[in-house]
C-alpha cells in the first residue's frame, strides 16, 4: 500500500491526481458492487463453493480499493493522522493485501479437487466448510498486522498512540523487527501459494491428458494459470520501490508523477482484473448479471410511465 509524496505538488497536479484515483476506486468498486449483487440474487451462487470463494475475493479487493484510496487522499488532504486510527487503516490495509493472494490459493484448491477428485469434491468444498476457509484466511492475514502492533506497543509508550503521525507504514512501523516480519510473512506466504499453485497447476495438468475430463480439466488448468497472472500483478507491490529506484534518476524533474503512475500500476489496476479474469469468463454469472440488472433497467422505465 504505497501512496508516498515525495516533494510538494502543485494544486492543479494534486487536485488531479486525487480526483483520477478516486474516480478509478469508485468505478472498480461500482463494478464489484454489481458483481456482489448479482452473487446474493441467486442463491446457486451461495451454495457453491467456486462462487463463494469469488466473490470473497471480490468483497476483499473492495476493502482495499476503499483504505487504499482512503490513504492516498489522507496523504494530501490531511498528512498528519491519529496515530490510533493509521493503525487501523494500515492493518486492514495490509490484512485484506495479504489475503488476496492465500485466496487466491484457495481457488486454485477447490479447482483441483473438482478435477482431480471429483467423486469427492461434494463432500470437502461444502459452504461451510468454505466459510471457515474464509475465516482462517482473515485470521492469517491479520496475522503480520498484529504482530507488529504488538511490537508497537512494546517499543512506544500509550501517549504515541494519541499523537499525530504522517500515515506511511515506514513511519508507523520504522524498527528492524518490523522490517523483519513483514520480511518474514510475505516470504512465508507467498511461497506457500506459489507451491499450491504449481502443484495444482501441474495436477490437472496431468488430468487434462485423460479424454473424459479433457475439457473441464483445460479449463481448470487455464483458471489456474490466470491465478498465477494474478498473484504476479498482486506482487508489484514488493518491487515498487526498486522501480521507484531504477526509473527517478531518469526523469528526477517527475518523481510524483513516477510515484502516482507507480501507484497506479501496483496498487489500482491489478484490482480491476478479478471481474473481469473470474465474472466474465462465467457463463452462469455472466447470464445472472444481465438478466437481474436488465430486468431492474425495464422496471425503473415502467415505473415512471
Amino acid at each position: 500500500m504505497n501512496s508516498t509524496v515525495w516533494i510538494v505538488d502543485s494544486y492543479e497536479e494534486a487536485l488531479a491526481k486525487n480526483i483520477v484515483i478516486v474516480c478509478l476506486g469508485f468505478i472498480i468498486n461500482c463494478i464489484n458492487g454489481m458483481l456482489v449483487v448479482t452473487f446474493f440474487s441467486n442463491l446457486m451462487f451461495s451454495r457453491d463453493s467456486r462462487y463463494i470463494l469469488y466473490i470473497h475475493l471480490v468483497i476483499n479487493d473492495m476493502l482495499m480499493i476503499f483504505v487504499s484510496v482512503t490513504l492516498y487522499v489522507l496523504s494530501y488532504a490531511s498528512p498528519l493522522v491519529n496515530v490510533s486510527w493509521c493503525c487501523i487503516l494500515m492493518a486492514l490495509g495490509a490484512t485484506t493485501f495479504m489475503i488476496t493472494p492465500l485466496n487466491l490459493a484457495g481457488m486454485a484448491i477447490e479447482r483441483f479437487i473438482a478435477i482431480c477428485k471429483p467423486l469427492h469434491h461434494s463432500q470437502i468444498c461444502t459452504p461451510q466448510r468454505t466459510f471457515i476457509f474464509i475465516c482462517l484466511l482473515w485470521v492469517l492475514g491479520a496475522m503480520p498486522s498484529l504482530v507488529d502492533i504488538i511490537i508497537l506497543f512494546s517499543v512506544q509508550p500509550i501517549s504515541f498512540f494519541r499523537s499525530l503521525i504522517l500515515c506511511y507504514s515506514f513511519n508507523l512501523f520504522p524498527s528492524k523487527a518490523h522490517r523483519d516480519n513483514t520480511t518474514a510473512s510475505q516470504v512465508i506466504y507467498m511461497s506457500l501459494v506459489w507451491i499450491i499453485l504449481i502443484y495444482t497447476y501441474c495436477r490437472v495438468l496431468f488430468t487434462a491428458r485423460k479424454a473424459v475430463l479433457k475439457g473441464s480439466a483445460n479449463k481448470a488448468q487455464s483458471t489456474i494459470l490466470l491465478h498465477g497472472i494474478q498473484l504476479l500483478l498482486c506482487m508489484l507491490s514488493y518491487i515498487t520501490p526498486f522501480m521507484y529506484l531504477t526509473i527517478t534518476p531518469f526523469f528526477p524533474h517527475h518523481r510524483t508523477k513516477i510515484t502516482f503512475c507507480i501507484y497506479l500500476l501496483t496498487n489500482i489496476m491489478p484490482r480491476l482484473l478479478s471481474p473481469l479474469i473470474y465474472g466474465v469468463r462465467d457463463q452462469k454469472f455472466v447470464k445472472q448479471m444481465k438478466d437481474y440488472f436488465t430486468c431492474r433497467v425495464i422496471i425503473v422505465k415502467i415505473v415512471p410511465s
